[in-house]
């Protein structure tokens, strides 16, 4: 997913393959099986272009995390709070600063009402 995300174009399996034995060993077929299953599950769009397939990222990476996110977040309302507590005791002075702005956007948005 990190070569499909950094890309600013569909990427081939060639392409892929190549971007990747840089750092490790991996066989072009282990390559195109992953992103036939990513494909498969909805994941990467696979586009024919030729005899090869074109492969890019159904979300960005932020959208992918904000989802696995709020996945794991989903359960009883006791379980959710519990984690989101957990989670912001983790973030950095910077990060909390961003939650703030962000939570302050969400408000103006969506005022709570007067009783």
């Amino acid at each position: 997913m990190e070569e499909l995300w950094s890309s600013p174009s569909p990427r081939s399996v060639r392409e892929v393959h190549a971007a990747l034995i840089r750092d490790r060993d991996l066989a072009y077929t282990t390559v195109m099986t992953v992103l036939d299953r990513l494909a498969k599950k909805g994941l990467v769009i696979r586009k024919s272009a030729g005899r090869a397939y074109l492969y890019s990222a159904v979300q960005t990476r932020e959208e992918m995390v904000a989802e696995v996110m709020h996945d794991a977040l989903d359960g009883s309302e006791q379980d959710r709070t519990a984690a989101l507590v957990a989670f912001v005791d983790r973030v950095t002075p910077e990060e909390a600063a961003t939650m703030r702005d962000a939570l302050s956007r969400l408000e103006a948005k969506n005022p709570t009402p007067q009783s």
